[in-house]
């Protein structure tokens, strides 16, 4: 392994052509540039310089290792500058994890907004539900959340999570219009006894929430399609299989066969940017900032 004060030694030389500018250069003595010269040529096996006249030149061997330490130097000059400026700039990776809803509706422009005003951040995406995200956050491996809290069943956060409301919905009940209570504005929780449903997998948020609205109504529930996606559930409503509780920002994906009326007692879901406290990088208040300014439909 060469020591970079050694390989600084080199690329100076190069630079300047003589040891004695080099030294001034470095702001060190002739001498103790030529030793540190003396110790990379035992490291690298080969002659760096040669003499010529009362001076030296590179040979081919330390021209082509001189090329790479101005290679190394450069890097290691970038990273001392990204290291600095992560007091300020939005930089670096940024790992998001997301409910898919709100990943497809807020996320996007978002980020197009978020890497327009700042080039030299590398955000990374990943849906999911928060009871698989949420873990992931705190040991570390994601950065900042979009997650969903239904009204009649708040998401529990553990402590040490900071979360800042970005959108608050309605939540309709999406029928076929082949269903008996399709064309109706509002519809009692207690009207779909009987009705099957599709939601998404049980312990996540809509789930749950789904099962609460109505048990709280005496109504026990029928979940037989379990699907992550709201697209997908709309799909089987279409065709008459299954009800299923769909946000606001999912409405537009419904095909022409569903339609949506209000429940009874109303429901409400909000989505919410979350993350570790302790870890409020420049780049994680750049995204919420950059989320908060989506246009809301």
């Amino acid at each position: 392994m060469f020591s970079v004060d050694r390989l600084r030694a080199l690329a100076a030389v190069a630079a300047h052509g003589s040891i004695a500018r080099a030294a001034a250069a470095l702001h060190i003595t002739p001498s103790g540039l030529s030793q540190q010269l003396a110790k990379l040529e035992r490291e690298a096996g080969h002659a760096l310089l040669e003499p010529q006249g009362r001076s030296v030149r590179i040979t081919h061997a330390g021209r082509v290792l001189a090329a790479h330490a101005d290679r190394v130097l450069a890097q290691l000059a970038a990273a001392e500058t990204d290291l600095h400026d992560l007091h300020d700039e939005v930089l670096g990776p940024l790992r998001i994890g997301g409910v898919g809803s709100a990943v497809r509706t807020l996320l996007p422009q978002a980020l197009d907004s978020l890497t327009a005003a700042h080039p030299r951040l590398r955000p990374t995406v990943h849906d999911g539900e928060a009871v698989d995200l949420v873990p992931r956050l705190l040991d570390g491996r994601l950065d900042l959340l979009l997650i969903e809290s239904w009204a009649n069943r708040p998401m529990f956060v553990p402590a040490g999570i900071t979360l800042r409301t970005l959108v608050g919905e309605d939540v309709w009940v999406a029928l076929s219009t082949r269903h008996p209570l399709s064309g109706r504005e509002t519809v009692d929780v207690t009207e779909l006894s009987g009705t099957a449903w599709t939601s998404c997998p049980p312990g996540t948020e809509p789930h749950e929430a789904l099962v609460q609205a109505l048990r709280a109504r005496g109504v026990e529930p029928d979940v037989r399609y379990v699907l992550a996606e709201h697209i997908t559930q709309l799909a089987l409503v279409e065709k008459n299989l299954a009800a299923a509780l769909i946000p606001a920002m999912s409405r537009g994906l419904a095909p022409s066969g569903v339609c949506f009326a209000r429940l009874r007692p109303a429901l409400r879901r909000e989505i919410k940017a979350a993350w570790c406290t302790n870890a409020e990088t420049p780049p994680v208040r750049a995204c919420v900032a950059a989320l908060e300014g989506v246009p809301r439909e």
